[in-house]
């Protein structure tokens, strides 16, 4: 009987150091740790994916550098994202079509007055662009290139639906004398973009050269709108505008 309790007891014992061994077994590799945010974590692996996007290209960004930009290891990429595609598809619905939804819904406010909307679009566009510090690389190594892959990816996830509300209504202004009728819909838009990006860009280095005037961000939109307003007023009187045929 003594023997039968003692080699019970061995068993129980044995049974419970394999369940604290079970608990303390450690993580699987790129499983993150119970005290990190994952929300926080994802968001920092979207960041550091934006930064190199925007550096050298979707197509030459891989998992693993991504995971070297955000000082995790490759596994904790594949943890969140199983594939390079999932992961841009990510980027693009978290990152990208939300900015492509705050632009385009100044044109659902002030809907009578062309001047105050593009002025607002002007602001929303530099806003992105400072806040964002990889928008306007990206902007132009993906959308304005013709070797970009996001811009064609963009499109199939989210279509033209938010472009072609800012092109409708800049054809409703024209069309009651609101708006210079010369004035070409699809390049608003890009028009901004060189007027206000491209100068952001330079004016970084601008502002080392002592001889020039330190440009600010409101200095560039200020710039932007009064070029932009002598060629979106209506239309003077005995003046004609005709868009080439």
């Amino acid at each position: 009987m003594v023997a039968r309790r003692a080699t019970k007891s061995s068993m129980h014992t044995l049974k419970a150091s394999s369940r604290q061994k079970e608990k303390a077994a450690p993580r699987r590799p790129g499983r993150p740790a119970g005290s990190v945010n994952k929300q926080e974590q994802r968001d920092r692996l979207l960041e550091a994916a934006m930064v190199l996007f925007s550096q050298q290209g979707i197509g030459e960004t891989t998992l693993s550098a991504i995971a070297r930009e955000a000082g995790v290891t490759p596994a904790m990429v594949h943890y969140y994202f199983k594939s390079r595609d999932q992961l841009l598809d990510a980027v693009i619905d978290e990152r990208i079509q939300p900015r492509r939804v705050a632009l385009s819904q100044v044109f659902e406010n002030d809907a009578d007055d062309p001047v105050v909307v593009i002025t607002q679009l002007a602001h929303r566009l530099m806003q992105t662009a400072t806040d964002q510090p990889w928008f306007p690389a990206l902007w132009m190594r993906e959308v304005i290139s013709d070797n970009g892959t996001l811009k064609q990816r963009v499109i199939e996830r989210h279509g033209h639906a938010h472009l072609q509300i800012a092109i409708d209504r800049i054809a409703q202004w024209q069309a009651e004398g609101k708006l210079n009728p010369a004035m070409e819909p699809s390049l608003l838009f890009i028009s901004l973009f060189g007027l206000l990006v491209l100068p952001l860009i330079a004016s970084k280095y601008w502002n080392n050269d002592v001889k020039k005037h330190a440009l600010t961000p409101q200095d560039i939109v200020r710039n932007a709108v009064a070029i932009l307003s002598h060629g979106i007023g209506p239309q003077l009187p005995g003046k004609t505008h005709e868009k080439p045929g």
